[in-house]
């Protein structure tokens, strides 16, 4: 009776898996749908339970693992990760808009309502909220994976981690301990270039080293990142203007600490108030 029993039971439901877009390019969704082969022995170890990148059908919650792709940029999003995160037992913020608000987050220093004016025929019928902001602003992460987009690599190695009840290992050393590994000359000794690699977080493969560009900080600081010594370094050897220097800390991740201690701080110089 017990083996009948267990013969017509069948084999374990997989973990349900949940992918959510908020304001985005969906370039992180896309990362996961490019793994390609390593998508298929994905699938087989989770259910894809809603992904309207990849698929139509929608299967109820709780669900097991929820990814959340994109900021907080609308009163709607303010409401609906709240019930996400109701709905999800383990919830990470993929790419640099879930993690620090991105690209979208520069309006963050300005009026939104001039911009919409400036952009819309009709901006009365916009609802915004006047700063793009990271999901962890809005509730609880378990997990949040840098990058724009996020290192497909690092994705699926996260969720394996997280199917094997283990932590997820994520480099936290700087990009230009990848220059080093694939024997590129540094753009900011060699050219003289504005590079944030000595304290952007690795996860890139050094990509814009690696095309001779400076790196534009993608995967967001690393640990114990020292800016203010950088920015001396662009400001006296280099010659940098704090305006510059300002620009350079508003960018893909502008709105993250300490990346938005420097950009405030060299606009306060600018203005002559420091």
């Amino acid at each position: 009776m017990v083996s009948g029993a267990s013969e017509q039971s069948g084999p374990p439901a997989r973990p349900k898996l949940a992918v959510y877009k908020f304001s985005s390019c969906d370039g992180c969704q896309l990362s996961l749908l490019n793994l390609e082969d390593e998508l298929l022995d994905l699938v087989e170890a989770v259910e894809i339970a809603y992904f309207l990148e990849a698929r139509r059908r929608v299967l109820p919650p709780p669900y097991d693992i929820g990814l959340v792709e994109g900021s907080i940029s609308t009163p709607e999003e303010a409401e609906r990760i709240h019930q996400i995160r109701r709905d999800c037992k383990f919830l990470v913020a993929i790419g640099a808009c879930a993690t620090s608000g991105g690209l979208q987050a520069l309006r963050n220093w300005a009026d939104v309502r001039e911009f919409t004016r400036a952009v819309y025929a009709n901006p009365e019928y916009i609802r915004t909220l006047d700063t793009a902001s990271p999901i962890a602003a809005y509730t609880f992460v378990d997990f949040e994976l840098r990058g724009c987009p996020v290192n497909a690599q690092q994705l699926l190695e996260l969720l394996t981690a997280v199917l094997m009840g283990r932590e997820p290992k994520v480099p936290r050393h700087s990009v230009c301990l990848e220059c080093k590994r694939r024997g590129l000359p540094c753009v900011l000794v060699s050219n003289g270039e504005p590079c944030l690699g000595p304290v952007t977080q690795a996860g890139c493969g050094a990509l814009c080293p690696g095309c001779n560009r400076a790196c534009y900080g993608c995967f967001g600081p690393m640990e114990q990142p020292n800016i203010r010594s950088l920015g001396r370094w662009f400001s006296e050897r280099q010659e940098r203007s704090p305006r510059t220097l300002k620009r350079l800390m508003r960018s893909y991740n502008g709105y993250l600490e300490p990346f938005k201690q420097e950009g405030d701080r060299y606009e306060q110089i600018e203005q002559g108030q420091e």
